[in-house]
């Protein structure tokens, strides 16, 4: 390792410099935005030669940087547990690595998100008592924030799974926003209880009877109407929702500059409401929103966009900073961990009882239970 910096800040934060499209540049960039605007210390990881490289070009010097050497990369098309057991020089598993070791006290990663989200179970494991983590997306709504869970780490989920997604967005709804009770729902096709499917349903009857903020089902009309806070959900359709939200933003946006284009008196319009046009613009821009994290490990993860620039990059590590200045984790242990607390039931659920005990061996080892030969699951979620 080669360190031509000084000051440490006391917050560390590991980044995956070659992960990414425009990796390392972006990543470089980023990073050099979020030193100067957060009281950070950032570790970049990948090839050291490469990276002091791209760093030679900006002005980094008093910046609370590190390098940190990792020869090998882990591409997209590679399949995610193979390669973070295999390659165990590669950027993201050093990253990991750096995490698990104490020596950052969070990851953040624009590379194969299979790769990050295997690698978050294989090196960093889960919360005590979590049976599948979940990513949780920040999205603008018309109250300002909506979290969307899961959002593409589990495909195929169990009502319990879900329950288990509410209590964690929950939790970290009120622990980042300081709300204090988030309003939760369930996605999907309609509001009545008839509605949604055999998972939906069951998963409604349940949240029904905790003592979360739980408001029932939401369409999807509603997801950014400024109904809900916390947006439950299986990954597949988590996954798709955030995805065609960001798609409909960008083609607005298009679509509206190339009809104020066509037109003198649009362009003069334009000009007058510049203003708005920008703020509107910045708040349904996905590098606004930084990266999505991974709830239900007992280390910050954090996905940032495969497409992320400087910008992104950047917000993804304010994302991470937050997560860590907030003692987000910690939080979430004692919520999970409570969770018989939360929950007033005539009779339990067999579905609560799985959540609110500790896993035995068996259990852990069962279907239920992540494994390698997931691998397909991952990457289709990714």
């Amino acid at each position: 390792m080669q360190d031509r910096t000084s000051y440490r800040a006391p917050i560390r934060i590991a980044l995956d410099a070659m992960g990414g499209d425009f990796a390392p540049a972006m990543a470089i960039k980023g990073a050099l935005r979020a030193a100067r605007a957060f009281d950070i210390t950032l570790i970049l990881v990948g090839d050291e030669n490469i990276l002091w490289r791209e760093l030679e070009k900006h002005k980094y010097q008093g910046l609370s940087l590190e390098v940190r050497h990792a020869p090998e990369v882990i591409e997209m098309g590679e399949k995610p547990h193979h390669m973070i057991r295999k390659k165990k020089r590669s950027s993201l598993r050093v990253a990991f690595d750096l995490v698990r070791n104490d020596e950052a006290h969070a990851i953040v990663s624009a590379g194969n998100s299979g790769a990050v989200l295997y690698g978050a179970l294989f090196v960093l494991k889960r919360l005590k008592h979590v049976i599948r983590p979940g990513i949780a997306a920040r999205m603008p709504s018309a109250s300002g924030t909506v979290v969307i869970i899961d959002a593409g780490a589990n495909a195929i989920c169990k009502p319990e799974n879900l329950i288990e997604f509410a209590v964690m967005g929950s939790g970290y709804f009120q622990h980042v926003f300081e709300i204090p009770e988030p309003r939760v729902g369930v996605l999907s096709n309609g509001e009545e209880d008839s509605k949604g499917t055999d998972l939906t349903r069951d998963t409604h009857e349940q949240l029904k009877k905790t003592k979360l903020n739980y408001i029932g089902y939401v369409e999807g009309r509603d997801v950014f109407a400024g109904k809900v806070d916390v947006v439950v959900c299986d990954g597949f359709t988590g996954n798709i929702v955030i995805k065609t939200a960001e798609g409909v933003a960008q083609n607005f946006i298009s679509v509206l500059k190339s009809e104020i284009s066509r037109s003198f008196f649009a362009r003069i319009g334009y000009l007058m409401s510049r203003t708005a046009f920008r703020a509107f613009k910045k708040r349904f821009d996905y590098r606004e929103y930084g990266g999505a994290l991974l709830l239900g490990v007992d280390k910050p993860v954090v996905f940032a966009h495969g497409t992320s620039d400087d910008l992104a990059f950047m917000n993804a590590i304010r994302v991470a900073r937050e997560y860590v200045e907030k003692d987000v984790i910690s939080r979430l242990r004692h919520d999970i961990e409570h969770t018989a607390d939360l929950y007033r039931f005539e009779k339990r659920h067999p579905f609560i009882n799985r959540i609110i005990r500790p896993f035995s061996a068996k259990e852990k080892s069962s279907s239920e239970a992540f494994s390698p030969d997931d691998d397909d699951r991952i990457e289709e979620n990714s």
